[in-house]
């Protein structure tokens, strides 16, 4: 008998999403306030992730984002962003780690490189996974979404944080690693092997000759 389930089905685009966790300012950009405070000699230790942004997954973002809106795949954007001016929204791990990102500051708001059009969501989130601290899972299933295509920042933390809470809300997952970055390769490896028991995983060529195959 053939397994009628599978993690290997083409994208619907009348029910996906493409989903961009974290390209904002706050993590893509070195003038940001945690890469400024740093020493040139810190700074160097995120040579490869800098490197990784511009070259690879920025590009492949912007693929992806083209390729969406031309099969009319809903793009959303998730940002890390305090709800409140003191920031006492934040989750308590956000508390623990650091991460404020001031309510409606430069840092909050989507990269450039990956501007959102004028009727694309943006999801305000505190917490590491879009999943429990925005109400996207309403958003999704009001708008008829099953499937997820998730991208974004940082690999091993919010994107697979992502991923894991899709999966078991019930979505099908697509993974586009290619177009993901975090800190070193080793972990970027480490965490893309991980996840693949959660989702699809394909390249953003992959994902983009799918996407313009359905017309």
């Amino acid at each position: 008998m053939t397994d009628i389930f599978s993690r290997e089905v083409p994208v619907d685009p009348a029910h996906a999403a493409l989903i961009f966790i974290d390209v904002q300012n706050y993590a893509t950009g070195r003038e940001a306030s945690d890469f400024k405070a740093m020493s040139e000699d810190e700074l160097a230790k995120y040579d490869y992730y800098f490197q990784r942004l511009a070259e690879t997954a920025l590009p492949n973002m912007q693929a992806l984002q083209k390729a969406a809106r031309g099969a009319r795949v809903e793009v959303i954007y998730a940002v890390i962003e305090n709800l409140t001016n003191d920031g006492r929204d934040r989750g308590l791990d956000y508390k623990i780690s650091g991460i404020n990102v001031a309510k409606g500051s430069w840092e909050a708001q989507v990269s450039a490189a990956i501007a959102p059009g004028e009727d694309e969501i943006i999801l305000k989130k505190n917490s590491s996974s879009v999943f429990i601290s925005t109400n996207i899972d309403y958003l999704l299933r009001s708008m008829g979404v099953l499937q997820v295509i998730l991208c974004g920042l940082l690999t091993d933390q919010c994107v697979e944080s992502a991923v894991r809470d899709a999966c078991d809300l019930g979505y099908l997952v697509t993974l586009v690693p290619d177009a993901c970055a975090t800190y070193t390769e080793e972990r970027q490896e480490a965490s893309v092997r991980a996840i693949k028991g959660y989702c699809r995983q394909l390249t953003t060529a992959a994902l983009v000759a799918e996407l313009a195959a359905l017309g």
